[in-house]
């Protein structure tokens, strides 16, 4: 049993103003790749006019929809299933994050124990707020479970490279970035949920890979560093087959950052 994981911020839902050419470029995407599994950030408007932009989502790639409303910001997080993958319960937590956190525990056919996906959108604003948000996902990481952590974490890997272009960032946009030195970039975020087991598996795939900003998207407040990530649960990690960066022309104009994606491969 084969298992596709998409995670993508799709910045402001693909849509600018009046134009939904991004959304339905997004849209293409997603049909060409066919996850079984979509977790999304930034579902913007998602909630409005009785959730109509969810719903025609749902329509347009197949899947079923679960939204987690961000109230204080409206960046809403999702998580979308293709059949016959079975929902078995759903929960949403606006309290303790800037913007929200989706789970939601499933029943694939094939594998003998349920799966969680989480979708997170970490605060921008700095890694004081990232930090107390890791403390609430780290004690999620049951090394026993399968679980995978996925979306935008706004943080660097304390594995990767320092970003080539950081120092050219602008102050304000660096500042949201910043380490306790007030100097380089912080790491800690992605350490503490390191440490609790949560594994990287762009790092256990040896990719590196930038997922922000993509091409059309330079020079806004991004440096070129990796920022959105599937964490693992030990479990789930052993089962993990693929790992890419999902780049392609589509992909470098339709959000400003670039979709993940990951694949599972259960024993039968």
């Amino acid at each position: 049993m084969q298992l596709s994981v998409l995670t993508w911020n799709t910045l402001f839902a693909g849509r600018d103003g009046t134009s939904r050419a991004r959304a339905d470029a997004q849209i293409g995407v997603i049909n060409e790749l066919s996850p079984d599994v979509f977790l999304m950030q930034e579902a913007k408007g998602f909630e409005a006019n009785g959730g109509a932009w969810l719903y025609d989502l749902e329509q347009r790639i197949g899947m079923r929809g679960f939204l987690a409303l961000a109230p204080h910001t409206g960046q809403n997080v999702a998580v979308f299933l293709r059949a016959p993958i079975r929902p078995l319960t759903f929960s949403s937590d606006n309290t303790h994050f800037h913007h929200a956190l989706a789970t939601l525990r499933v029943e694939v056919p094939g594998v003998n124990k349920p799966l969680t996906f989480i979708s997170a959108h970490l605060c921008p604003n700095g890694a004081e707020v990232r930090r107390r948000e890791a403390a609430y996902l780290a004690v999620q990481a049951s090394a026993e479970e399968l679980v995978l952590l996925t979306g935008d974490f706004n943080s660097a890997s304390p594995h990767d490279p320092e970003p080539a272009d950081w120092t050219m960032l602008a102050p304000h946009h660096r500042a949201r970035y910043l380490a306790d030195d007030l100097v380089t970039l912080d790491r800690t975020v992605l350490a503490r949920l390191e440490a609790a087991g949560w594994v990287d598996l762009g790092r256990e795939f040896g990719s590196v890979e930038p997922t922000v900003p993509t091409t059309a998207f330079r020079e806004t407040e991004f440096a070129t560093m990796r920022c959105d990530y599937l964490l693992a649960s030990a479990a789930l990690a052993k089962t993990a087959c693929q790992y890419e960066v999902v780049r392609t022309p589509v992909t470098d104009a339709a959000s400003d950052h670039y979709p993940v994606l990951a694949r599972f491969d259960f024993p039968g």
